[in-house]
Formats: C-alpha cells, structure tokens, sequence
C-alpha cells in the first residue's frame, strides 16, 4: 500500500504515523522528544523515529515511504524547510527538511508550523470539512491561529500569518513575553485562565479544566473569571473575523474542552460584538490531537500530487526538497471524504 510518513513534533512528546492515501492513520506511534537532553538529541531523535517509520512501512506495506510531512513548533521557515527557532525546543536554525529527505532516501519531506498544520487537517477532513474559508484557533498555553482558503493554509509572507494570540485586546493591560501589553492570549488562553483562577480561589494547583467545572456550579468567582476571558476571546476573535470574513470558525485546544460551557457564552459575545460583519458558524474543532499527524500526512501527500487533495506540482518544482509546508497546496476541500477513524 502506497502510504506516507507524518511526524508531529511538540515541546515534550512527539506523535508519528503512517498515512494512507485518503487521509487514514494505518500506524500510530509517540515516544518523547528528549529535550532534557539538548536541542542535537531531540533533531537526531526525529531523525531515527522517522527512519523506523520508514522501515515499520516497507515491511508492512511491501515498499517505503513515499513521501513525509513534519509539523513542528516555533517559527519556521517553509521555503527552506528550515526549523528557525523553537524555545521549548532549544533549536535554531535546524535544516530538518534537508536532513530528513537524506535519513529518508531522497524522498520529499514537507515542513510546517504545528498550528497551521493542525488546521489544514480541521479545514479539510475535519470541523471545516468543505468550507472555503475557516478560521482555526487552538486554546492552549498560548494562542495561535489557522487561516484557511480554499482547503490550504496561509502562512504570511514572513511566515507570523494568523498570530492572533498576539492581537492587543486590552491595551496597557499585562506585559507578553512578545514585548506588548495586553496581548489576547494573556487573558483567553488556557495557561491564563488557569493563573487567573488559582489566584481567585487561593489554590495554586488550580487550572482551567478546575474553573469549567466551578463555571457550571454556578461559582461566582469562577463565573467572573471565565466571562473575562470570553470577553477577551471574543474581542480578538471580531477583529479576526472583521479581517478575514471566515465562513467557519474552528476552536480547538485545551479550552474547548469545556465545550458548551464555553461555546455558548462565547457565540452570545462574538454575537454581541458584530455590526456589519457576517457571523460564522463556531464549532469545536474535531480531530483532537490526531490533528498534527493528520495534517502532517495531508501535507506529504500534496507534495505528491496523487492523494485527493495533491497537485500535479504544487510549487512549481518537483525536486525532493518539498514544498513551502502548509502553503504550497492549491487545496481541493473534499467533498465526500470523512474524518478518518483514528486509535491510539
């Protein structure tokens, strides 16, 4: 069976399979990324997951891998597959495309940003499944986005498109690592409500999963809390949405996870707030964290061109290098195709 390899890459764990070609996850496999033991060990760590995938394939499936996709953090340069600089990671400047296409045969690896690559996989198989345009906000530590057009995902001229964590919501309000004051994901994510929430009731354990379950028994402090950052959630979102006209709005990440106790006070602000604009539809994102592998594939098998949402030559060029990630996709939204069946 013809098939791909797909790493997603996160601070402490790495997620990995093999993908058919209509999107299916036929092997799944995690392991840490080892980086207490330094930035060389965790790329070299990548390289050796990859290269087992790409062996686990030829024995399963008769013949290696075809092609790969890498979802990785931080800022990345996708023209040149180069891993810029990832804090959590402690790596810059890392060639990883260029590295795993010679630890993989010369086959093309595509490389890519995890959020965006989370939300080419929500766009097309997934909550945005035949939208033209989407939207895609994951609600972790911080906050990041996914803008999506005709099933690709746009990364920006510089590579910093869809950055609406760092949006100013509350002007003058709390200083960001970034450098500005009152950055939206120092007052909606899930990192803030947790701070936010163990300072309100006095115990520093406490989370954001601890306040949802104080929100829905009616908490006055909790409830307090959690309309701060829906508000401000809400406030980032309109100027989001007042830019970029989505048809669909995707929210995904730990937050969500408290589903209607924060979707339907969300969908009432986001309401409250629009004039003219047209209101998308909010839903939850669907593909939980099989979202990175998923895209991941997606993005291998653009590079191919023979998948269901590939080109014949997405960028122009068809040396093993790979494509600029995410956005060297012409995207055909699929039409009848579901999310996958996915087990860990």
């Amino acid at each position: 069976m013809r098939h791909v390899i797909a790493l997603d890459v996160g601070g402490t764990g790495m997620k990995a399979a093999l993908a058919g070609p209509d999107g299916e996850l036929l092997h799944q496999a995690r392991r840490a990324t080892g980086r207490d033991r330094g930035p060389e060990a965790v790329v070299a760590g990548i390289l050796d997951f990859a290269a087992e995938l790409r062996a686990l394939g030829a024995d399963r499936f008769g013949e290696p891998a075809a092609a790969a996709g890498v979802a990785v953090p931080g800022i990345i340069d996708e023209e040149h597959g180069t891993a810029v600089y990832a804090a959590n990671l402690g790596w810059r400047d890392v060639p990883l495309r260029a590295l795993l296409g010679d630890r993989l045969g010369g086959i093309p690896v595509a490389l890519g940003h995890d959020v965006r690559t989370g939300g080419l996989a929500e766009g097309r198989i997934g909550a945005g499944r035949g939208a033209d345009r989407f939207l895609f906000v994951p609600l972790g530590t911080g906050i990041a986005g996914a803008i999506g057009v005709e099933g690709r995902v746009e990364s920006g001229a510089h590579g910093f498109a869809g950055e609406i964590g760092h949006v100013v919501v509350r002007p003058g309000g709390i200083p960001c690592p970034c450098g500005q004051r009152g950055c939206l994901e120092r007052f909606a994510s899930a990192s803030a409500v947790s701070q936010a929430w163990a300072e309100a009731c006095g115990d520093p354990s406490a989370d954001a999963a601890d306040c949802a379950k104080a929100v829905e028994s009616g908490d006055a402090r909790a409830l307090a809390v959690w309309q701060d950052a829906v508000d401000a959630l809400a406030d980032g979102l309109v100027t989001a949405l007042t830019l970029l006209d989505p048809r669909v709005l995707i929210i995904g990440g730990g937050l969500a996870e408290a589903g209607e106790t924060l979707f339907s006070p969300l969908r009432d602000a986001v309401r409250r707030r629009v004039t003219f604009q047209k209101l998308p539809e909010i839903v939850p994102a669907a593909l939980g964290d099989t979202a990175g592998c998923l895209g991941a594939g997606l993005m291998a098998w653009d590079l191919l061109g023979t998948g269901p949402h590939g080109t014949s030559d997405p960028t122009g060029t068809t040396e093993n290098t790979g494509t600029t990630g995410t956005t060297g996709t012409t995207g055909n939204t699929p039409t009848t195709a579901t999310p996958p069946e996915v087990t860990t």
